[in-house]
């Protein structure tokens, strides 16, 4: 399964934390990630990401090219809604795994319900309802 991963910054060191914990999971899947926070998870745990641009420069849209072309299979973006920092990149990836069925974790809790789907395998519907082009 492809995976990204984003963060407000008030969040990232909870994704790092939730990334180290579940490491052993997130292992066996792609991930890529808006690169600040990528970068981060990547040097604390040493799973392989492709990062793409920070949230600010366009990784947001980077990503939703990608949920778009049906090419990620989920989404886990901590969000900070009490920060400083604008909800609409947090809005607009939403709408689009709305819009694409694909699951979407805005907070860590959710985000462990959808980790420990992944790892007993509840995400093969993905396969069937969408497709990737081989």
């Amino acid at each position: 399964m492809n995976i990204a991963l984003m963060a407000h910054d008030r969040k990232k060191e909870l994704m790092v934390q939730f990334c180290i914990a579940y490491c052993g999971i997130l292992a066996g899947h792609s991930i890529c990630a808006t690169n600040t926070t990528g970068r981060l998870v990547s040097e604390a745990t040493g799973l392989p990401i492709d990062l793409y641009l920070t949230c600010r420069q366009g990784g947001s849209q980077q990503i939703g090219a990608r949920i778009s072309y049906n090419e990620l299979d989920m989404v886990l973006f901590f969000s900070d809604p009490s920060g400083g920092e604008p909800l609409d990149d947090v809005q607009e990836i939403c709408r689009l795994c709305d819009q694409h069925n694909i699951p979407f974790a805005s907070n860590v809790a959710t985000a462990e319900v959808l980790i420990h789907g992944l790892q007993d395998g509840y995400f093969a519907w993905r396969d069937i309802v969408n497709p990737k082009n081989k």
